[in-house]
């Protein structure tokens, strides 16, 4: 009896111990909008982060910017696919803002619609062009690339801003005369036929004489947060990458979860799955860390953002933690 009564009770302590070792709390935001609506649903319809110990709690945003804000104010801890020019000028601000991550690389095209006299990127000179709202990544490289490749400054032409949907409709409306666009909203696109006239991936190569390709989205963390809890951000960035790994591997139930969670037609939601692995990444190596400082150094350079660089923007702590995580 008496042995039985020990075993008893080193089981209820057993898991009295494992009810208070709770799964890590962390606010994790995104804009529900072009790459990060897609991947965002699978994130959140899967339990990759609940798997890795983490209770997340996801807050939506309707803007491109606004993650960065609610980063600034306190609202969430961590936000993937955050525009990296806001997290640039956001951290020259002071903001105490770290980098976890490369996320997004910018896989853009300029567009124009089919049959426009418009042949070449030097020609937007006085044009509306259209693209992410200002401030966005997209945005600043665009306008980067315009003024330091043909001499196109920032007020030489008029940004028109909207989400891909509104901008395919602006072209189709013949409401402005080019946009930068996504491959994936090219690819999406039905009755609009469009020209593609220079990509952000060209046009980068031939201002910065590299290989590299600029990215538009970063995974970003507080850095309060992360030093608080750094091994919560590397879980994190497991579970993200097990994100990838699955859409990956199951890209027709990761396309069902576009069509019911993203509300996406069945179409789009093949197309988005389509480009998957090209347009959604989780990497930090010392190449992707060099590419975001010649990014700055550039965007500097061209005045579309202001404010010094500071190397420890940069936290690879929490990758490199990650890839020990089975």
């Amino acid at each position: 009896m008496k042995k039985v009564l020990l075993a008893a009770a080193l089981a209820a302590g057993l898991l009295l111990a494992a009810g208070s070792q709770a799964a890590d709390k962390i606010r994790i935001g995104y804009w529900t909008s072009g790459v990060s609506l897609g991947y965002g649903a699978v994130l959140e319809s899967q339990n990759f982060l609940a798997k890795r110990g983490i209770d997340a709690e996801f807050v939506h945003f309707p803007d491109v910017n606004a993650p960065i804000k609610a980063l600034a104010s306190g609202s969430i801890d961590l936000a993937f696919g955050a525009p990296l020019a806001g997290v640039f000028s956001t951290a020259a601000e002071g903001v105490p803002i770290k980098i976890f991550a490369a996320t997004q690389p910018a896989d853009v095209q300029f567009v124009v619609p089919a049959g426009s006299p418009i042949t070449s990127l030097k020609q937007l000179a006085g044009k509306k062009v259209g693209m992410s709202p200002a401030g966005s990544s997209v945005a600043v490289i665009a306008a980067t690339i315009l003024q330091e490749n043909y001499g196109i400054k920032p007020d030489g032409f008029s940004l028109i801003g909207g989400n891909e949907s509104r901008l395919a409709q602006f072209l189709a409306q013949k409401q402005i005369d080019a946009a930068a666009l996504r491959s994936l909203t090219i690819d999406q696109l039905d009755e609009l036929k469009v020209t593609p006239i220079g990509s952000f991936a060209d046009e980068w190569k031939k201002l910065t004489h590299t290989d590299a390709v600029p990215y538009i989205g970063v995974g970003a963390v507080r850095g309060d947060y992360l030093n608080k809890h750094p091994d919560a951000v590397a879980r994190v960035i497991a579970a993200l990458k097990d994100t990838l790994a699955w859409g990956h591997a199951n890209p027709d139930a990761a396309a069902a979860i576009l069509q019911k969670q993203a509300n996406l037609p069945e179409k789009d939601a093949r197309v988005y799955m389509g480009r998957w692995d090209s347009m959604n990444r989780l990497t930090f190596e010392p190449a992707d860390i060099d590419t975001l400082k010649r990014q700055h150094s550039v965007f500097l350079q061209s005045g579309a953002i202001k404010g010094e660089l500071k190397d420890d923007l940069f936290d690879n702590r929490p990758y490199l933690a990650a890839k020990s995580i089975k």
